[in-house]
């Protein structure tokens, strides 16, 4: 089944369903529970029969685990659990490091530097849940090294990882617009707006818009197949945007610009004779209609919020506006500052261990009881020097990897979905399957197919038809 969706000749009709699913979820929970399973079902013998090629488990691990915040604002729970992208994205890297007998010493220290964290609570009230919230995110990226890294995937098959990652949040945009209300009706103020993100958590669905923004400009940029129409796959990005904007969560939406600069930024760089060689877009045709698409999305929000949108991006709040605050970076990031730097001083008196995975919230002298949203001091106060080595493979991992790539395209890519992945970890920390998805897309090997390779040999990549490369 999943192998239809990826290779269909009419991926509008695809689209269409994916925006029914997202209106009949918000309704109902029960067709999106139906349809979550189906394709589990029915297409892991497809996983199980591929064992030569993990083209069709990555595939497989996108699509599912892109489920995740469509299946929370369902309320599918428990039935489709609420960790969904936890759970389902550690069992499957388990399953493809044992099938594929994968082997790397990165993944395996980040893992062990995650053991001892596990061991200690300096607050002793850490229970199952802070566990789980907490400390499966930054396993399952240790994971997601371990099994993707370097894994060789074809740039066909490489287009089609963007298009089940973004059918899934097509669905929640559509769910979104079926529960917004009258814009009339809507109370915008200076802060994220629950309304507009259909009652669910404005940061959670500002993620997800900007990462979808952002895979429909990646897939428009390369003529890949979304709609199988370049204009519509423009007003796809364009509708991404606004709606992502309206949550007034500016997280998602900066993710978004970070990975369309980076792009754009090594298609710049790209030689005469490589935009030749790799049949690379000429930067200055897409630059523009770029610009004027974030330009034209941000004025139509802007202008359905009555100008408060340019307010909440330039850091006013009711308090600035009525003199009794000043906007600095605290304010501005919504108290982050203040988290990112009482996890700093309770790992500087828990310099080695730190106070235990979990413990940081309730041990903070600042934003006590707040849930951690920087992945990269939450590591530092729970796990102390062994997080800080934790973060430093990753990045090591991450910014290694596209350098071996010749094609500037895929470097630009292969860097965005790492930056964005990385970024959502510094707002988001790893509540979502954000974070993890994104990091392991960044490690991947992808190559080009030569037109004299053997069409049999080239089809062993996904045992499915072989779409023609645009790169």
């Amino acid at each position: 089944m999943l192998k239809s969706i990826a290779n269909s000749e009419y991926p509008l009709l695809w689209i269409i369903f994916h925006i029914a699913l997202g209106v009949i979820s918000a309704i109902s929970p029960i067709p999106l529970i139906v349809w979550f399973y189906s394709i589990a079902v029915i297409s892991f013998f497809g996983v199980i029969k591929s064992s030569d090629s993990p083209s069709y488990l990555i595939l497989y691990t996108v699509y599912l685990i892109s489920f995740e915040l469509l299946a929370r604002m369902a309320g599918t729970s428990p039935y489709i659990p609420y960790e969904l992208g936890k759970y389902l994205l550690f069992l499957l890297m388990v399953f493809g490091i044992i099938m594929f007998e994968s082997k790397s010493w990165i993944g395996f220290l980040l893992l062990i530097c995650l053991i001892p964290g596990l061991m200690i609570d300096l607050s002793g009230k850490v229970e199952w849940l802070d566990i789980v919230f907490n400390v499966v995110g930054p396993i399952n990226v240790a994971l997601v090294v371990w099994f993707f890294y370097k894994k060789k995937i074809s740039v066909s098959v490489f287009s089609k990882v963007f298009l089940l990652a973004t059918l899934p949040l097509i669905s929640v945009l559509s769910y979104t617009f079926y529960r917004l209300p009258d814009f009339d009706d809507i109370d915008f103020e200076l802060g994220a707006n629950s309304v507009t993100s259909a009652g669910f958590g404005s940061n959670q669905v500002s993620t997800a818009l900007g990462l979808g923004a952002f895979l429909v400009f990646v897939i428009w940029l390369n003529k890949w197949k979304l709609t199988g129409y370049r204009w519509l796959d423009a007003i796809i990005f364009l509708v991404f945007t606004v709606q992502g904007l309206l949550t007034f969560s500016r997280g998602g939406m900066f993710g978004t610009v970070v990975g369309v600069v980076v792009v754009l930024f090594f298609l710049a760089r790209s030689s005469q004779n490589e935009i030749k060689r790799f049949k690379l877009p000429k930067v200055g045709k897409f630059v523009v209609p770029t610009i004027v698409f974030v330009v034209t999305a941000f004025y139509i929000a802007n202008e359905i919020t009555d100008g408060l949108l340019l307010l909440r991006y330039q850091g006013e709040t009711a308090g600035t506006l009525a003199g009794s605050k000043e906007i600095d970076l605290n304010t501005y990031t919504t108290g982050r500052v203040d988290i990112f730097l009482g996890d700093l001083e309770l790992w500087y008196d828990n310099l080695l261990f730190g106070v235990g995975a979990g413990a940081s919230r309730y041990l903070r002298d600042t934003m006590v009881e707040v849930a951690a949203h920087i992945e990269l001091s939450r590591l530092l106060a729970e796990h102390g020097v062994l997080g800080l080595i934790n973060f430093l493979l990753l990045m090591y991992v991450g910014l290694n990897n596209f350098s071996f790539h010749k094609n500037p395209m895929i470097k630009g890519i292969l860097l965005a979905c790492f930056a964005v992945g990385i970024y959502t970890s510094f707002h988001a920390a790893m509540r979502t399957f954000i974070s993890p998805l994104m990091i392991g897309i960044s490690l991947l090997s992808v190559y080009q197919i030569k037109k004299r390779r053997d069409k049999v040999s080239a089809a062993k990549d996904l045992k499915v038809k072989e779409a023609s490369p645009s790169l």
